[in-house]
């Protein structure tokens, strides 16, 4: 009995790795038949890359939708071939799809279209830790407004996808994927573009005052697309790197909100303000400790600045560490004795100085 012996292929589009005539050979050398299309015969569903020459996303989906559920195996061009054993498992792979997804935070029907159209090394579990960085490359992308077509058939006229894990990539809109290459970028074919960064300076502020307008207007993922875009013309500017991070923070995504701000950082190690709202992120996803280290370093580089001084003490206070807590509050009344939040300061001391007087006595 031979490998295939009994599996019927069904073939939605047509495939770009050969000709169907040379396919439908080898799968009946094999023992194994190769159709046109999903029948009640067929076993295996075979998606074939030049789908995407013929339908749009929302056509691609809706066809995709249809034999995901038909509960049939479904195999991308590279699936197909590794069951034809033309093409070599990934060594080294060992990741369940659902790790990926959590570790990667991808939106999961993407990451399965994506899958689909070979985006990663691997086809199907198990997935190696460059489909990770990939998956996490496409996350990202995918926050900044881009679609998951749009990155597949970015992907596969790039040729190797291996290569790309090792590429900063990045999107201009919902269609367009390019991978910075120096200080210019290109498409994912290598197809060079101009420099973004000969963007005129009147066309610089236009994008700029227009990003700044979706923020403010609640718009938020239109205005972390458009700060991108910004910051591709001008990698430098720390400001529009925050603004971003502030953007996708809002919009709800908070990694890559973490990463921005952490870019804003770089390019300017003393942007208080970037320090400090980093630290709000870490504290809202539990990580004490580092929004501790990072509200001490916006205290460390302005002395004067009273909300990090009374989040260190709020941070203090819940961890128990009633004595730290105090000495912030003090701090933060001396800069502020007036508002609603020196009150509360007081108050936070006052209760302070009573348990520890109630421990003492005790």
């Amino acid at each position: 009995m031979t490998a295939l012996s009994g599996r019927i292929f069904g073939l939605v589009g047509a495939l770009a790795a050969f000709p169907r005539r040379l396919a439908v050979r080898e799968v009946a050398r094999q023992g194994g038949e190769l159709q046109h299309g999903v029948t009640r015969r067929t076993t295996d569903v075979v998606v074939g890359r030049m789908l995407f020459s013929k339908l749009d996303e929302a056509q691609l989906e809706a066809r995709l939708n249809v034999v995901l559920a038909s509960g049939r195996p479904v195999l991308s061009e590279n699936g197909f071939l590794r069951a034809l054993g033309l093409l070599d498992r990934v060594d080294g792979a060992e990741m369940t799809r659902q790790s990926l997804v959590e570790q990667s935070r991808i939106a999961p029907m993407a990451f399965d279209f994506l899958s689909l159209f070979d985006a990663f090394e691997s086809d199907s579990e198990p997935y190696a830790f460059r489909d990770l960085i990939l998956a996490r490359k496409y996350a990202g992308l995918l926050a900044g407004g881009a679609t998951w077509s749009a990155i597949a058939r970015s992907v596969r006229r790039s040729g190797a996808v291996a290569s790309l894990s090792a590429m900063s990539l990045h999107a201009d809109g919902k269609d367009a994927i390019y991978a910075r290459l120096g200080a210019d970028f290109a498409e994912l074919d290598g197809q060079r573009l101009l420099p973004l960064e000969r963007t005129s300076d009147a066309e610089l502020e236009d994008m700029f005052g227009r990003a700044e307008e979706a923020e403010e207007g609640g718009r938020f993922t239109e205005a972390a697309t458009l700060y991108a875009r910004c910051l591709a013309a001008d990698p430098n500017d720390s400001v529009a790197a925050f603004n971003r991070a502030n953007s996708l923070r809002a919009a709800g995504h908070s990694q890559e909100a973490m990463q921005t701000y952490l870019r804003a950082i770089k390019l300017d190690p003393k942007f208080v303000e970037a320090w400090f709202n980093l630290a709000g992120l870490s504290a809202a996803e539990g990580k004490v400790h580092t929004a501790r280290r990072h509200l001490k370093k916006a205290v460390a580089l302005d002395p004067s600045y009273a909300d990090a001084i009374f989040n260190l003490a709020n941070l203090e206070y819940e961890a128990g560490e009633l004595a730290e807590a105090r000495r912030w509050w003090s701090l933060y009344l001396k800069l502020d004795g007036t508002s609603e939040w020196a009150r509360t300061a007081a108050k936070g001391i006052q209760y302070v100085d009573l348990h520890l007087r109630e421990r003492t006595a005790s």
